[in-house]
């Protein structure tokens, strides 16, 4: 009888290699990544507040601002927060509208997931391509 007690799974405590193996829902993959977009404005906030402050300086100091900007990383980076932004905007209009209590159910959840993904993505999308020259 104790053999049976020490093998059996233990409910309750669970490790990183565990939640690995665990497939998420859309809905589920939409809600984190709206938890990543909002740290990851948060984190980046100093940078923004730097490129404003830069800006509003003065003339040379907008012209270091542009000669900064004009690399391929921190072009990155903004395209990161501007995904970023969008995405936490797309997916916060999803959970006040599920705050009405409408699209609770799986199938509709998962369509306005996956619509908040296609919006979020795209217009990032757009906006990198204008960020990096092509139009």
């Amino acid at each position: 009888m104790s053999e049976v007690v020490k093998n059996r799974p233990r409910y309750g405590v669970m490790r990183l290699v565990d939640a690995t193996g665990y497939r998420l829902p859309l809905a589920g993959v939409v809600s984190i990544l709206h938890r990543i977009s909002g740290m990851l404005m948060f984190l980046l906030l100093p940078f923004i507040l730097y490129l404003l402050d830069k800006s509003v300086t003065s003339e040379v100091s907008f012209a270091e601002l542009q000669r900064f900007t004009s690399g391929v990383f921190v072009k990155l980076v903004i395209l990161a927060l501007v995904w970023a932004y969008l995405h936490h905007f797309c997916a916060g209009v999803r959970h006040l509208i599920m705050d009405l209590h409408y699209g609770l159910d799986k199938h509709t959840a998962r369509k306005s997931a996956l619509s908040v993904l296609i919006v979020s993505v795209s217009l990032a999308a757009l906006i990198g391509l204008k960020l990096f020259g092509v139009f």
